[in-house]
């Protein structure tokens, strides 16, 4: 009868043992099918590494490596980093048993004897929880692809702050270039303001031409007041990306390059499985997996073995000798009956942030399919105005000497000599603001196809 209900209990727990291997995520999900009209279908090409390098700024390059040193924000993502590391090891040491060493001494007073009483004792206990059901390696599975989502979500975190670096860098650039050109306004203004006046002293200007000209001065001086603010913003920006806020002494002299190559972008499939953002999002996913495998086997029972070696002594040396040993070994099943429903509701929550997580998975997909054909887009834009805009430029530069020219020969009005020169200052910094915009943009689109910035030597953070 006994070997019957042994043999009946053995095939319930080899039932329940096939049960607990679930996995509710469909491993389809990670290359889900894509339409075949990815934009620019000729660059099947390999996405182009080492894109730091194609903007030629060596200081550029020392500053990225200072960032990635120094960053506060990214220092955070590495110590987070080796936390997670630290929770894979923890959750490791649940699957070894645990061995604990007591040693207690105690002295009294009896009042009644008025004697004095020693007792020592000391216990080496040891207790396993034997996995059945691979709850401890569910729990250990979780951390591990927690920890490996981190470590992606660190790459993923280098890689955005070297775009912010260079981004910073062009910024501090084109707002210094702007600030070359406001000040030629204001000096061109300067110059118009004393031929006026002196042409209205001696009768050849009308009262309202010198009016105008000094509101245009005024105007223009305005510009290089808000422009010299906009400058030293863009060196805090930079500087505190650099980890080097408030020394203020950071000073930059470059070209801003024009920005006009085409880059490979790749086929969509390479993008899930090279785009750090996403690899983290998949990992994030299978770890919400491994969350609702742990969450389900926490109602099956638990198997505990325990086993104990101590001894008491009213002398310490004779602690644990061989003659009075005692030692016990117990083994216990524990199995939740009725908890009003929370290991179930637990379930049914770590289900339910899984399916929240497999959304979230989606919406990153297809968010980085989006950003990189935005991208795409908007570079074919940019580069035409700035074709557009370099014509302009060139027009209206030629436009504003012979407004000035045709004014100081009374053909035109005043006023028509400050909207061609205004015409002309614009397209001037439409210019730089464009090239500005067309790295940023050609920045954000590396970003987005996971393309690596690979400083030169083979140089990375040591985080």
């Amino acid at each position: 009868m006994k070997q019957i209900i042994l043999f009946g209990v053995a095939g319930s727990l080899l039932l329940l043992s096939a049960c607990t291997n679930i996995s509710a995520v469909d491993n389809s999900m990670q290359q889900p099918s894509l339409a075949d009209n990815w934009q620019l279908q000729s660059q099947y090409l390999a996405v182009q590494g080492n894109w730091l390098d194609e903007f030629k700024q060596p200081e550029l390059q020392v500053l990225v490596e200072k960032a990635l040193r120094q960053n506060h924000a990214l220092l955070q993502q590495a110590y987070q980093t080796e936390i997670e590391q630290q929770k894979v090891e923890a959750s490791g040491a649940a699957l070894w048993p645990s061995l604990d060493f007591s040693l207690r001494s105690t002295r009294s007073k009896s009042a009644e004897l008025s004697t004095y009483l020693t007792s020592n004792a000391a216990s080496l206990d040891v207790s396993y929880e034997v996995d059945l059901w691979g709850k401890l390696s569910a729990a250990q599975r979780q951390a591990k692809l927690t920890y490996l989502a981190q470590k992606s979500s660190f790459e993923q975190a280098k890689q955005q702050l070297v775009a912010d670096v260079v981004v910073a860098w062009f910024n501090q650039l084109s707002a210094k270039h702007l600030l070359s050109l406001y000040q030629s306004r204001v000096n061109n203004a300067e110059q118009n303001l004393d031929i006026i006046e002196k042409g209205y002293q001696q009768g050849l200007n009308a009262a309202l031409d010198v009016y105008l000209a000094r509101n245009n001065l005024n105007s223009e001086r305005s510009r290089l007041s808000q422009q010299q603010a906009n400058y030293l913003d863009s060196i805090r920006t930079l500087e505190r990306l650099l980890g080097d806020y408030p020394k203020g002494q950071l000073a930059i002299d470059a070209d801003i390059p024009l920005i006009s190559n085409d880059i490979p972008v790749g086929l969509p499939s390479e993008l899930i499985t090279r785009k750090p953002q996403l690899i983290a999002s998949w990992y994030q996913l299978l770890a919400k997996d491994a969350a609702l495998a742990y969450a389900h086997k926490q109602r099956f029972p638990s198997l505990n073995l325990n086993a104990s070696l101590s001894d008491s002594s009213d002398s310490l040396a004779d602690v644990f000798s061989p003659t009075s040993l005692a030692w016990s070994l117990i083994g216990s099943i524990s199995a939740p009956i009725f908890q009003g429903g929370k290991l179930k509701a637990n379930e049914n929550i770590a289900l339910l942030t899984l399916k929240q997580s497999e959304q979230q998975y989606l919406d990153a997909l297809y968010s980085a399919f989006n950003t990189v054909e935005s991208t795409l887009t908007q570079q074919n834009s940019l580069s035409e105005r700035y074709q557009s805009t370099l014509a302009a430029a060139e027009n209206a530069l030629i436009a504003e000497q012979l407004s000035f020219e045709q004014y100081r020969s009374g053909l035109v009005s005043y006023t028509t000599v400050l909207d061609a020169q205004g015409r002309s200052y614009d397209a001037q910094s439409a210019l730089i603001d464009l090239k500005n915009q067309l790295i940023a943009n050609r920045v954000k689109l590396h970003v987005a196809l996971g393309g690596d910035f690979s400083l030169p030597n083979n140089s990375k953070s040591e985080n």
